[in-house]
């Protein structure tokens, strides 16, 4: 998802030529580094499902972080790689990442079941959460990977998911971050969804632009798409995530002002969790990466602003407690 500003390949027809140049991540021996095609086999509901799966260069036995990144509705895999650059940090700092593949029609049209939201995905109630979990069992069992430092990133509705994902299986993950996601929405006469308490705190990083029509920041019913379906605002996200780590009403840190790059931190929460806000001046529902932001004038907040950056530093600080500590 890039600034309507600038002309790109459809995003369904950069993954099949991203998708040309891949090959299947080996059954057994050495891996060299680059991005592999993983096939899943078939979910509950009888979909094939895939990811994309990047290596990072010397590889060894002693485990590594795993970072678990979510695209967009209409997205891809193989987008969600190229936007974001988190393939290129994963090089630099050595953590192995992996980028699920929702469904579609015919390589278009991709989406997830976030248990609110979207279309045809919610609908039919497929088993996007359940093949997640497959995907990191299935790579726990080929690469050296840390279960103390699983992490997971979604956007929009990927970050929906990552939202649900969070909330119900919290004990998988060291920490999450979302962007331009809700943790929740209703539709024209129905309750309005509730994401269920995690058993466990964990660390949330929630990023969204304040101009997003989409999705937007205050909550209510999208400019863009219209129609009955009404979003919850990222401050009930930070409220909930607040609430279920336990932090204190009052943020222990805020930076930058609503003009600027507006950052307010909730640190010391129960087991020693932190809930972090990054709303961002100007921003719609596009990632912010250096694809996008490094075209921005330079006296613009957000000139130069790499998201990826942003989250690693916030999930890499977190580890999942060990099986047994108090949470």
């Amino acid at each position: 998802m890039m600034p309507t500003s600038r002309k790109h390949l459809p995003l369904a027809a950069l993954s099949l030529l991203l998708a040309a140049c891949s090959a299947s991540l080996p059954a057994t021996g050495p891996i060299p580094s680059r991005t592999y095609d993983l096939t899943l086999g078939r979910d509950a509901r009888g979909w094939s499902r895939s990811a994309l799966v990047h290596v990072p260069p010397g590889m060894a036995t002693f485990p590594r972080p795993l970072l678990v990144v979510l695209h967009g509705a209409f997205s891809t895999a193989a987008a969600m790689e190229k936007e974001t650059g988190f393939s290129q940090l994963a090089d630099r700092d050595r953590f192995i990442v992996a980028y699920p593949q929702g469904i579609g029609l015919f390589g278009w049209l991709q989406h997830w079941n976030a248990g609110f939201c979207c279309g045809r995905a919610e609908a039919e109630d497929w088993d996007d959460a359940g093949t997640v979990l497959r995907l990191i069992a299935r790579l726990e069992g080929r690469l050296p990977i840390d279960p103390a430092r699983i992490y997971l990133v979604g956007m929009s509705n990927g970050g929906m998911l990552a939202y649900r994902l969070a909330s119900e299986h919290p004990g998988r993950f060291a920490a999450v971050a979302v962007m331009a996601g809700a943790i929740g929405s209703s539709e024209e006469g129905t309750v309005p969804y509730q994401l269920p308490p995690p058993g466990r705190p964990l660390p949330v990083l929630i990023l969204h632009g304040r101009t997003d029509r989409h999705i937007p920041f205050a909550g209510g019913v999208s400019p863009r798409q219209g129609g009955g379906r009404s979003y919850s605002s990222v401050a009930a996200a930070v409220d909930f995530w607040r609430r279920a780590d336990g932090c204190a009403e009052a943020p222990s840190r805020v930076s930058g002002t609503p003009e600027s790059i507006e950052e307010i931190t909730w640190d010391g929460c129960r087991a020693g969790s932190a809930v972090t806000r990054i709303a961002l001046p100007g921003w719609g529902h596009v990632w912010p990466g250096k694809a996008a932001t490094a075209f921005l004038p330079a006296d613009e907040p957000l000139h130069g602003f790499d998201a990826a950056t942003r989250c690693w530093e916030f999930l890499r600080r977190f580890r999942r407690p060990a099986q047994g500590e108090v949470p």
